[in-house]
């Protein structure tokens, strides 16, 4: 059986030549493709890394969509309610004008009614106050006589002494006014001596003063005498009687 020899020359050599090959593939083919793996490796990671991130982003995105979604809708949801009430307030205020006018309405027409019932009412009560002097004028025209004149003088006489205050001292006036002038006295027939007499003394006595006196004949008053002294008038007869119960309507209407 032969041997065979160990070149150690030669195995050192293979040695080498193995070394250089591991340091050659390390060199020029493992760490390229390592470095291409890492490369790739680091990538791949910042494409998941950016991945995340844009999902991250995407999510945080969504979430304030989300929110300003809720806010919009509970906005809508205040607006609308908003709207209703004020809506609710116009409605009411549109009721509430209405009402006012409708009741206005109705007042103005009550008031118009009541006014023209009471315009009506006076005109009737002023027509018979008319009707009533006119009859009452011709029925006191069919009475009239020197005896119902002579009646209406005693009871002028009698309120020429109980005149009030300041009747008399609107008298007084008067006379101190006219200076002595004439106290016209009318009647709707002649007067007697003693009438006459009567009547003079009691102007003198009330007016507290020296007058002279006219008297003339006005069948117009129907009845009884008139006495003018200036502004100072005392009508006792049955015309300015019945004209003052005819213009008490007018007075009230």
């Amino acid at each position: 059986m032969g041997s065979i020899a160990l070149d150690w020359t030669t195995f050192a050599l293979e040695i080498v030549n193995f070394l250089v090959l591991l340091w050659l593939l390390k060199r020029f083919l493992y760490r390229p493709i390592s470095e291409a793996i890492a490369r790739r490796r680091a990538e791949i990671e910042q494409t998941l890394n950016e991945g995340r991130a844009a999902k991250a982003q995407a999510e945080a995105l969504e979430k304030q969509y989300r929110g300003r979604l809720g806010d919009w809708e509970r906005e809508k949801a205040d607006a609308r309610a908003q709207l209703a009430r004020e809506l609710e307030a116009e409605r009411a205020r549109r009721l509430s004008e209405v009402s006012a006018a409708v009741e206005r309405e109705r007042l103005r027409r009550e008031t118009a009614a009541a006014r023209d019932a009471e315009q009506r009412r006076r005109e009737a009560e002023h027509s018979a106050l008319r009707q009533g002097a006119a009859f009452a004028a011709r029925f006191a025209g069919r009475l009239a006589a020197p005896e119902l004149e002579a009646r209406i003088i005693d009871l002028a006489l009698s309120d020429l002494r109980r005149l009030s205050g300041e009747r008399r001292d609107a008298l007084h006036a008067a006379a101190g006014q006219t200076g002595g002038s004439s106290a016209v006295i009318g009647s709707a027939y002649p007067i007697t001596g003693p009438q006459r007499e009567r009547l003079e003394a009691a102007l003198a006595e009330v007016a507290a003063a020296k007058l002279s006196y006219a008297f003339a004949v006005d069948p117009a008053l129907v009845a009884g005498i008139r006495i003018e002294l200036g502004a100072w008038v005392l009508a006792a007869n049955l015309r300015d009687e019945l004209s003052a119960f005819a213009e008490s309507g007018n007075d009230a209407a």
